[in-house]
């Protein structure tokens, strides 16, 4: 991940740090995760970002399962909520008259 920090005054842009790091050194109190696709993993607030150098893939990877095993039953129950919402949706309109 190339994590850069800037700051902007006026039209100017001054880069004050760029680095890279493993996306496994992120920290998962720093991370969330959006509903695209699979799930894409995204910084919650770029002003709050915790690295830990040298940090185990492996247990990165153990919660990033978790955190999906956590996510997506959250995701099933507003997919649940939205498909009723149209079917009522639907009903109200197959009840109305033609104009």
């Amino acid at each position: 991940m190339l994590i850069v920090k800037y700051a902007i005054k006026g039209t100017k842009v001054k880069v004050e740090e760029a680095y890279f790091v493993p996306v496994e050194f992120l920290s998962w109190d720093c991370l969330t995760i959006g509903a695209l696709g699979w799930g894409q993993i995204q910084i919650a607030n770029a002003n709050i970002i915790n690295i830990n150098e040298g940090y185990s893939r492996k247990k990165w990877m153990i919660e990033l399962c978790d955190v999906m095993l956590e996510f997506y039953p959250k995701e099933i129950g507003k997919i649940k909520d939205r498909i009723d919402y149209f079917k009522r949706v639907k009903q109200r309109w197959e009840e109305k008259s033609e104009i």
